[in-house]
C-alpha cells in the first residue's frame, strides 16, 4: 500500500508537542515496570488450529524516540501499554498486562485465586493463567469476577474456568447487577454496525508500524481468539456489599452508568488495595466511543469516583484498573483518582455551561480548555477518548442531534448533499483542486471534507480517492489519540484497498446463547424489513419446554411484538422446542430436527422471508 511521508506541517506539530509535553516525567514508565515478574517464551498466541490470535511482540517496534508519523504523546503512551508480562501488584495480587486489549488480575486466597476480567479470547486467557501458574503455581480457580459488562473483561472465561466447574458450584462467577442483560444486549442489538465501526477504531485491518496502527490508548489492540461467557452466580446489588471468597474479603461499591452501563468497583482491605474496573485509567476514557453506545454520563461517572475516595480513600495503597498499570501511595492514589474525577466533571460542567450559552456540540468541542493542572497529567490525556467527542457527546446527551439551527433541521442525506455542494463549487475537479490547496497549506480538515463530498458524489473518481486517502493518513500521522489515528488509517486504507469489512465478531455462539427469551425476540424484530411485512398478519405460539415458558408472537403492521403467555389452539403455529433450538431457528434452521409442529408452517415461512441480515461489510468511508 502506498503511503506518503509526514507533510512538513505535521512534522512541525509533532515536534512542538515533543518540546513542550513533560517528557522528562518518566515515573510512569517507573510504576509499568514495577513488579516485573516473567513473560511468555513464546509471544505469538494461537488458536486450536494454529492461527495467531495474539502477537505480544507485535509492537517491539514502539521503541526510543516517536518518529516523525507518529504524534509522540501517544507514542509514549503505546510503549508503556505494549509493556507485557505478569506483574506483581503487592505480595498476593498479581497481574497480566499486555496479552489483550485488557488486563488480568489475580487474586491469592488461601487454597486457590480469584480471577479479574479474564479478557476478550479463549486463548489470551489461557495463556495469561499458564504464565500466572508457571510462576506463582498451579493454584485452582475459586471465582472469577466481572467489573462490568464489555467483553474485553468477560470473554475468554472459558479458557481459564468451564462451565461444568461453575454448574458443580467449586467456581463463583462474580458480577454486577445486570451485568449478562447488558453483556449480550450490546453485542446483539447493534453489533453487526458496532464490531464493523470497531474494525475501524481498533486498526484491526492495519499494518502495525510507525505509519500504521501503534495502539489504541486503553491497550494496543483487541484480540482475534473465541470469546465466550459464562453466566454469574452471584450478582452483586449495592455499594457497601461485602463477600469473603476463598478467605480474601471483598467490599464492593456499585457505578452503573458509568464507563459501562452494569459496573463495580471493589476494595480487598488484606491487600489495601483497590480496583477501580475502568473508570480510573491512566487515559481520559471515552463519553461515546467511536464505535458506537449509548452516551456515558460524565457526571455519574464523577459522583462514583468521589464516592470512592471518600469510602476507601485512607484505606488503600494501591489502586489498580481493568488496564493500564497500578498507581501506588497512599497519597498518589488519591491524587490519581481526584484527578480523574475532575476531568470528567469538568467536561460535564464546561459543556453545559457553555450549552446554555448557546455554543452548540461543535463549537465547544473547539472552545473548551482543560486547566493546567488537569492538562499536565499524562494520565487526562486522550490517548482513546478525547476532549473533542466527548464533549460533543455531553452535548448529545443532553440536547440531541440537533443543535436547534432550523437550517440543520431537514439537511440532504450526505450523497445528495455531496452533488448539491460539488455542483455549486464548480464540478468534482474544481473540488480536487481546493483540497489540494487546503492539502498543500496543511489543512487537512478542510481538504477531508472537501473531498468526503467529492467521493460521495463520485467514488470512482481516482484522484480524490487518492487524495482522500493522503489526508486522513496525514490526519492519522498527527493525531494524538490512538482510535482517531485508526479512524484515519482505516479510512485511508479502504480508499485505497477496498473494504476491509469486520476483522471481528463479539457475536459469538456462546454469547447469543445467553440471550433471554426475550432478548432473543427482540434481536428477531429488529432483523424485521417493515415495508415488506406491511401487508402481513400473523400469529406463532412458541412453547419452550427446558424454560417451562411459552410467547404468543405476532408480526402486523411490519411490527413483531411477543407476549407471554400460555399456548392456544386458536393461533394458526405452535412451535414446540428449546430453548437452544430456538436459536438455531432464529438463524434459519427450519428442519424438523428438534422442533415439534403444530399447524401451519407457512406461518414460520412468511416470517423468516421478511427478515433482513446486518451487513458486517457496508461502506464507511464511501456511499
Amino acid at each position: 500500500m502506498h503511503q506518503r511521508h509526514p507533510e512538513p506541517s505535521i512534522v512541525r506539530n509533532n515536534a512542538e508537542a515533543r518540546a513542550s509535553l513533560p517528557f522528562h516525567d518518566e515515573d510512569d514508565f517507573a510504576a509499568a515496570d514495577r513488579g516485573f515478574i516473567a513473560t511468555l517464551d513464546d509471544p505469538k498466541i494461537r488458536n486450536a488450529d494454529g492461527e495467531v490470535v495474539w502477537d505480544a511482540s507485535a509492537y517491539d517496534f514502539v521503541d526510543g524516540e516517536a518518529p516523525d508519523s507518529v504524534h509522540p504523546s501517544l507514542w509514549r503512551q503505546s510503549r508503556l501499554a505494549a509493556k507485557h508480562g505478569l506483574y506483581e501488584v503487592v505480595p498476593g495480587l498479581y497481574q497480566v498486562r499486555g496479552l489483550d486489549l485488557s488486563v488480568m488480575s489475580v487474586i491469592e486466597g488461601e487454597s486457590g485465586v480469584i480471577v479479574v476480567d479474564p479478557l476478550i479470547s479463549t486463548e489470551t486467557a489461557a495463556a495469561a493463567m499458564d504464565l500466572y501458574r508457571a510462576h506463582r503455581g498451579d493454584r485452582p480457580i475459586r471465582a472469577v469476577i466481572y467489573t462490568h459488562s464489555h467483553i474485553d473483561h468477560f470473554g475468554g472465561v472459558i479458557g481459564i474456568v468451564s462451565a461444568d466447574q461453575v454448574d458443580d458450584g467449586s467456581v463463583q462467577i462474580i458480577a454486577p447487577e445486570g451485568f449478562l442483560e447488558h453483556a449480550v444486549a450490546e453485542n446483539v442489538y447493534a453489533g453487526t454496525a458496532m464490531a464493523r465501526r470497531a474494525g475501524y477504531m481498533y486498526g484491526a485491518a492495519l499494518e502495525k508500524g510507525p505509519r500504521g496502527q501503534v495502539g489504541a490508548g486503553l491497550g494496543q489492540t483487541t484480540s482475534k481468539g473465541t470469546a465466550t461467557v459464562l453466566p454469574p452466580t452471584l450478582e452483586v446489588t449495592a455499594t457497601g456489599e461485602k463477600h469473603t471468597i476463598d478467605g480474601v474479603e471483598l467490599e464492593f461499591q456499585m457505578a452503573p452508568g458509568t464507563e459501562a452501563p452494569s459496573e463495580m468497583h471493589f476494595h480487598l482491605p488484606r491487600f489495601r488495595a483497590l480496583c477501580m474496573a475502568e473508570n480510573a485509567t491512566h487515559t481520559l476514557h471515552n463519553l461515546l466511543t467511536l464505535r458506537g453506545a449509548l452516551v456515558r454520563d460524565p457526571h455519574v461517572w464523577a459522583h462514583y469516583l468521589t464516592e470512592a475516595i471518600e469510602r476507601f480513600g485512607d484505606e488503600v495503597d494501591v489502586v489498580f484498573a481493568s488496564h493500564h498499570w497500578p498507581t501506588w501511595g497512599n497519597a498518589a492514589v488519591r491524587e490519581f483518582l481526584g484527578i480523574q474525577r475532575d476531568l470528567y466533571a469538568y467536561l460535564h460542567d464546561q459543556t453545559l455551561r457553555m450549552l446554555n450559552q448557546g455554543y452548540n456540540g461543535a463549537e465547544i468541542a473547539e472552545l473548551i480548555q482543560l486547566p493546567p493542572a488537569i492538562e499536565a497529567a499524562w494520565s487526562t490525556h486522550g490517548y482513546y477518548g478525547s476532549v473533542s467527542h466527548n464533549v460533543k457527546a455531553v452535548y448529545q446527551r443532553y440536547m440531541g442531534w440537533f443543535d436547534g439551527n432550523p437550517a440543520r433541521l431537514w439537511p440532504h442525506p450526505p450523497q445528495a448533499q455531496a452533488e448539491r455542494y460539488v455542483a455549486a463549487i464548480g464540478g468534482i475537479d474544481r473540488v480536487v483542486e481546493l483540497a489540494q490547496e487546503a492539502f498543500d497549506a496543511g489543512d487537512f480538515r478542510w481538504a477531508a471534507t472537501l473531498l468526503d463530498h467529492a467521493v460521495f458524489t463520485d467514488a470512482a473518481h481516482t484522484p480524490a480517492r487518492t487524495l482522500y486517502a493522503d489526508t486522513l493518513e496525514q490526519l492519522a500521522y498527527g493525531s494524538e489519540n490512538g482510535t482517531w489515528r485508526s479512524f484515519f488509517l482505516s479510512g485511508a486504507t479502504e480508499l485505497r484497498e477496498g473494504s476491509f469489512g469486520t476483522p471481528t465478531t463479539t457475536a459469538a455462539p456462546l454469547i447469543i446463547a445467553q440471550l433471554t427469551p426475550e432478548q432473543l425476540l427482540d434481536a428477531v424484530a429488529i432483523r424485521v424489513n417493515g415495508p415488506r411485512a406491511w401487508d402481513l398478519d400473523l400469529a406463532l405460539d412458541l412453547v419452550l419446554t427446558d424454560l417451562d415458558r411459552s410467547f404468543h408472537v405476532t408480526l402486523r403492521n411490519g411490527v413483531l411484538v411477543y407476549v407471554e403467555r400460555p399456548a392456544d389452539d386458536a393461533t394458526p403455529l405452535r412451535l414446540t422446542l428449546t430453548k437452544p433450538r430456538l436459536i438455531r431457528l432464529a438463524g434459519g434452521d427450519t428442519s424438523g430436527d428438534g422442533m415439534e409442529v403444530r399447524g401451519d408452517l407457512g406461518v414460520l415461512t412468511q416470517i423468516l422471508e421478511v427478515l433482513d441480515q446486518g451487513d458486517p461489510d457496508f461502506e464507511i468511508v464511501l456511499p
